[in-house]
């Protein structure tokens, strides 16, 4: 089993970063394979809406790290998106990655496990996480939560070792993501697997 957990941060070691690596800490001691990655500091585009990726499972713009983070995911079990809060909203290098992951390589990421976690100094973590479950909703993902919001606190990542609730809330989204993996590996070996879904249909409301 193995988690890929996306930084959505320009900052590869700031407070973000902290909070995924002490799940990380939680998911490998339960016997989970973990891998960090980073959106990094530089440029990444946005979704234009091209329709390019349609029936190629890739996006028609290889020059980061997109295309790449999509082959990842199809051989990954789970994943943990984080942010850091922005005036209120999670970072646009984030959604903009999220855009092109979901839309051009969806099918990576159908039904399997999910977490969403935001860091900040004071507020807007609940809003940036509402944000991005809309991902995992759109691809059936079951959705993990927590004992709590799942936020931390602080301006560094020495204040956010300090955040003792945060803390145990990192640790309880690693426990449970592990519990989920491991109730979906033992649905698999009793011949339970993920539903197949009616082909999709799309509607408009203007007639």
């Amino acid at each position: 089993m193995k988690v890929l957990l996306i930084n959505g941060s320009p900052r590869a070691n700031g407070c973000t970063f902290t909070a995924l690596t002490e799940i990380t800490k939680i998911l490998n001691a339960e016997g989970v394979q973990t891998e960090i990655l980073q959106s990094g500091n530089k440029p990444v585009r946005d979704c234009i809406g091209c329709g390019g990726c349609k029936g190629k499972g890739k996006c028609v713009f290889g020059d980061d790290c997109v295309n790449e983070w999509i082959e990842k995911a199809y051989s990954a079990d789970a994943f943990v998106f984080g942010t850091p809060v922005y005036y209120a909203h999670p970072t646009g290098r984030i959604l903009s990655v999220l855009d092109r992951l979901f839309y051009a390589g969806g099918q990576a990421f159908e039904h399997k496990p999910a977490a969403v976690i935001a860091s900040a100094r004071r507020a807007g973590t609940t809003a940036s996480v509402d944000v991005l479950y809309k991902y995992l909703g759109i691809k059936q993902m079951p959705i993990v939560t927590s004992s709590y919001w799942n936020a931390v606190h602080g301006n560094s990542p020495e204040e956010i070792y300090n955040d003792a609730e945060g803390m145990q809330t990192m640790h309880n989204i690693a426990t449970n993501m592990a519990w989920l993996l491991k109730c979906i590996e033992a649905g698999k070996n009793s011949g339970i697997c993920a539903p197949q879904n009616t082909v999709s249909v799309r509607t408009n409301f203007i007639r």
